[in-house]
């Protein structure tokens, strides 16, 4: 169970900084006999899995099947719903991030998360959105230039800059869906994280900022480690190394994309991908 953390117990962020990869730290996330609730139910079912870093892993399978839940608690949001709990191992480039002594805020800034639908926040600014995320910067205060550094940054690595550089000081509502996502993603990088996690990010939008996202998706792999779930099997084959297929809250196989959609190990993996059913 998930144990409650004091702020005197609170880890600092540079306790969490993953150190240089070796042959022992070359998982950015590794899970462990994972096992996710709401209440009585039993969303994740004893899932071990491994996430390399600089690799892009898509997580598939049909709806309600746990994909979105497993994402969720490699970041500890899973525990932010009333019920919610969290039982078994998630190690963070070695570091188990259910331990004691670890500030899930700070954790978030490492391992940041962007939803299904876009979120940016109404009340702010384009650029105030994506340096939001700055302001849980523990022990270190940025000035206004490094701010304006690193939101351009974040926007340009989103492929969002050159579309919004003119309106920083606008609405974020302002600009259209598939910009919004791409805001997103930009608010999520502006802390540098060492992994992003993606909850079908494209699933709202137009195939012109699907495939923006998607284009952006392949390029991070060179800087992070990036897990996306999706319902969207060619967009798995499009932008991902690894391809996890969950069903009933259970793991049934991981593979290299190429080998899980072309030479599945497990019948119900075979069914999936070739569509009879989900």
């Amino acid at each position: 169970m998930v144990a409650r953390m004091t702020d005197a117990m609170a880890t600092s962020v540079s306790a969490l900084e993953p150190t240089a990869p070796t042959a022992q730290t070359a998982l950015a996330i590794e899970t462990r006999s994972l096992d996710a609730y709401f209440g009585s139910t039993h969303a994740v079912r004893d899932v071990s899995l491994t996430f390399p870093q600089n690799e892009v892993t898509a997580i598939i399978g049909p709806s309600g099947c746990g994909k979105s839940t497993l994402l969720r608690c490699l970041n500890r949001m899973h525990e932010t719903v009333p019920l919610a709990r969290v039982e078994g191992t998630v190690l963070f480039h070695g570091r188990n991030i259910y331990g004691a002594g670890v500030d899930p805020i700070a954790l978030r800034r490492h391992v940041g998360m962007v939803f299904q639908r876009p979120t940016p926040f109404p009340t702010m600014s384009i650029r105030d959105n994506v340096a939001a995320g700055l302001r849980v910067q523990l022990g270190e205060r940025l000035d206004r230039r490094q701010v304006d550094e690193i939101v351009e940054r974040a926007l340009r690595q989103a492929a969002l800059w050159e579309e919004v550089k003119d309106r920083l000081k606008s609405s974020a509502t302002g600009i259209s869906g598939g910009q919004q996502q791409r805001l997103c993603i930009a608010r999520a990088l502006a802390t540098a994280p060492h992994v992003l996690l993606l909850d079908e990010p494209t699933a709202s939008l137009d195939p012109l900022s699907t495939q923006k996202v998607e284009e952006l998706v392949y390029e991070l792999r060179s800087s992070m480690t990036v897990i996306i779930v999706t319902h969207n099997m060619q967009q798995a084959a499009r932008v991902s190394d690894r391809t996890v297929f969950m069903l009933s809250g259970e793991m049934i196989e991981t593979a290299p994309t190429r080998a899980l959609f072309t030479t599945p190990s497990d019948a119900r993996t075979e069914a999936y991908v070739t569509g009879r059913f989900g």
